[in-house]
């Protein structure tokens, strides 16, 4: 198969839907592989013969992100228990009881920050809007945060991994779509990596508030986290 002829005949306003598409549903709470979406994107931007423009795939993923967060927020400050009970019935693997109240117990604690530094994290880049809607953090801190996270990451990423392509065409010349295929196996590669690590930290949490559990009713600081989760409640820092 002549890969080269064959990315050649991909329509570039496709390439800028899909990920729109795809980091917009992925940010309303559909766990989908919105980063490698960007990453592959990005990468076929810096083949010349295809004509996408790394700007456009860098708009494409700042709009699907910032829409979605949003749709995301007003869907959790509207149905939240019913929406996450949908979410966590559909993708249990991604969105069950356990990974929404690690969400919540980061929300909690970090409030708008974590929807600013949530984008750069798979979990919350999933549980960003809906969770911030569910416990009714004010919308334009939210909002503000949002669409600066949307924005570094969505260009940020872009960037980065549009350059890395064009070094790989001048280092690999003919060969470049081994390039492009080395390098979307090690985004891969550091997601699955970075997955594993926020599993750990899920069953660790999960351990945590089965343990606090069934300890004596204390402080209310003290208790674990779980205004969603049906635990004890505290609104999100601002």
């Amino acid at each position: 198969m002549d890969v080269a002829a064959l990315l050649t005949s991909v329509s570039p306003l496709v390439v800028y839907a899909l990920v729109a598409a795809v980091i917009g549903l992925e940010s309303m709470g559909i766990p989908l592989p919105g980063e490698v979406i960007l990453v592959s994107a990005a990468l076929l931007a810096a083949r010349q013969e295809l004509d996408i423009s790394p700007v456009w795939i860098a708009v494409a993923a700042s709009t699907g992100a910032i829409v979605g967060d949003n749709l995301g927020y007003l869907a959790g400050r509207r149905w939240g228990d019913r929406m996450f009970g949908v979410l966590g019935r559909r993708f249990p693997r991604h969105a069950g009881p356990d990974h929404l109240a690690y969400a919540e117990h980061i929300f909690t604690r970090y409030g708008v920050w974590a929807v600013f530094f949530g984008r750069f994290v798979a979990l919350l880049r999933i549980f960003a809007g809906p969770v911030a809607g569910a416990l009714r953090m004010p919308y334009l801190r939210f909002l503000a945060a949002n669409a600066l996270g949307g924005l570094v990451w969505a260009c940020g990423t872009t960037a980065a991994i549009y350059l890395l392509g064009i070094r790989a065409e001048i280092w690999l010349k003919e060969s470049a779509w081994v390039g492009l295929v080395l390098a979307v196996g090690l985004a891969i590669a550091l997601s699955t990596v970075f997955r594993n690590r926020l599993e750990r930290a899920v069953e660790r949490y999960a351990d945590e508030r089965e343990a606090g559990s069934h300890e004596p009713d204390g402080p209310d600081d003290q208790k674990p986290v779980g205004r969603l989760t049906g635990d004890a409640a505290r609104r999100p820092r601002p």
